[in-house]
């Protein structure tokens, strides 16, 4: 922990808050859209929709 003084002399640095939107806005493919949604059947032995 800094003494007063030491935090007169050197300020502790604030912490940025970055945005997460900001990337999306220029790569729309990174967005994760469902582009089609399906259901599939399992291989052989089973049988079931998933």
């Amino acid at each position: 922990m800094p003494t007063i003084q030491q935090l007169i002399r050197n300020p502790r640095e604030k912490q940025v808050v970055r945005k997460k939107n900001r990337a999306l806005k220029q790569n729309p493919q990174v967005r994760g859209v469902c582009t089609r949604v399906y259901t599939t059947t399992p291989k052989k032995p089973n049988s079931a929709l998933r």
